[in-house]
């Protein structure tokens, strides 16, 4: 009989550059070893990032969850979109990541941003604490975003923060496709 795998809560937060990339890269390995993956991307809006594009050109069989209708910050925001559409979406993100994190269809569940979606008040701590808890046993968990809370980092396995050292929008240079989306 094959040993049991034992899964890992994994929290990448920070302010730096880089969580939704190792979050990706962290996929792929899981889907290489024949790992069933699943990514469910809070925030994020419809537009296709150069992540999405690179996992669906691979053929790889995970399943990627656009539960975001963009930036929620202010002077981001589109003003089009109310909030009240953001919050749905957000939701309609969550009721995916626990049937993905407990009903076993996935061995490794990325929730790219959901610390996002908690300091935006698109959802609430407590409902980042209740996947932990519906998690099952061997199901692989990453969770991502800035400002990871204290009680979800007190329950996780590997913490990883990535800190910003310097980067380019401090001198006026914008986003870049294929280096920040």
């Amino acid at each position: 009989m094959a040993p049991r795998r034992t899964g890992l809560v994994i929290v990448l937060t920070g302010d730096g550059k880089g969580k939704t990339t190792a979050a990706f890269g962290q996929a792929l390995r899981a889907a290489g070893a024949g790992l069933r993956v699943a990514i469910v991307q809070f925030i994020k809006g419809a537009w296709q990032t150069g992540e999405v594009r690179a996992l669906r050109r691979t053929g790889l069989p995970i399943e990627v969850v656009r539960s975001g209708r963009g930036f929620t910050i202010e002077r981001l925001r589109d003003p089009r979109i109310p909030m009240s559409e953001h919050e749905a979406a957000a939701q309609a993100g969550l009721v995916r990541a626990r049937e993905l994190v407990s009903g076993g269809a996935a061995d490794l569940v990325v929730l790219d941003e959901i610390f996002g979606a908690v300091t935006a008040g698109l959802i609430g701590e407590a409902d980042v604490l209740a996947l932990l808890e519906a998690r099952r046993p061997e199901t692989h968990l990453v969770l991502t975003g800035r400002a990871a809370p204290e009680a979800v980092v007190a329950r996780a396995d590997l913490v990883s923060e990535v800190r910003l050292v310097k980067h380019p929008y401090v001198r006026g240079v914008r986003a870049q496709r294929g280096i920040e989306f």
